[in-house]
């Protein structure tokens, strides 16, 4: 069994097609452009590089980090195919150093959710380094309801022309394991591929905690902006008060 998004960089966003990117960019763009925020912009935990596309589009500078080399040649890869000039490059969230201080980082689709609660806080101080005094750290879980009661122990599947996806999704403790089966087509064949995914169950309460050690002001509301109780997602807009 492989790495996670070892394989499933390459069909990452073709099989995410029903969450509406261009909806999801244009909220994070409307946020930032409410909140002042300036143009220079990293995306942590960026994948294939949707988002970073998206605000390069509008107007912002931004770089992407992810620490999956698959997704970022595919991140490479698309944004070249667009025209856009992008810096790539690896990046861990666990303990982000970044060689500038940017206007706002922007960590979107779960990325939190790969780290563990213990590491949470080292990796908030380790980001607000990264930013400049009054940036923004913009970042979203999905929510301890959400894994709990939706996802883990339940199995998903998507069967494309080219392409089949099956995830199967077991709780253990704080995290969910989810072992996700691809089967591509190569020619008339197709070839199977196995990873492993792990996201660890946050509470709001531990991620606002961590924040106010690191630094931070924190705002939360729910996906796209709407209440966030009940709500599968959760988005923390935080802003660096301490220099």
């Amino acid at each position: 069994m492989t790495q996670a998004y070892d394989h499933l960089a390459d069909w990452f966003e073709f099989l995410n097609d029903d969450c509406d990117y261009p909806t999801w960019s244009q909220y994070f763009i409307e946020g930032l452009r409410a909140r002042g925020a300036g143009k220079r912009g990293f995306e942590l935990g960026c994948g294939s590089g949707a988002f970073s596309r998206a605000l390069q589009r509008a107007g912002y500078e931004m770089t992407g980090g992810d620490l999956s080399d698959a997704m970022l040649s595919k991140a490479v890869r698309l944004a070249r195919e667009e025209g856009l000039l992008i810096p790539f490059v690896k990046a861990d969230a666990a303990r982000l150093k970044t060689a500038e201080r940017y206007d706002f980082i922007l960590s979107a689709n779960d990325c939190i959710n790969y780290l563990p609660q213990e590491k949470l806080p080292s990796a908030f101080r380790h980001i607000a380094k990264c930013l400049k005094k009054g940036g923004l750290f913009w970042f979203d879980v999905s929510s301890e309801y959400k894994l709990r009661e939706k996802v883990a122990n339940n199995m998903f599947g998507d069967d494309r022309e080219d392409v089949t996806y099956i995830e199967f999704n077991a709780l253990k403790e704080n995290r969910v394991e989810t072992d996700i089966t691809l089967f591509v087509r190569e020619g008339e064949l197709f070839r199977r591929y196995d990873e492993r995914h792990v996201c660890y169950l946050h509470t709001e309460e531990q991620i606002c905690g961590a924040l106010s050690a690191a630094g931070f002001r924190t705002e939360v509301e729910g996906h796209l902006g709407k209440d966030k109780n009940g709500s599968d997602r959760l988005n923390f807009i935080c802003e660096k008060v301490s220099s």
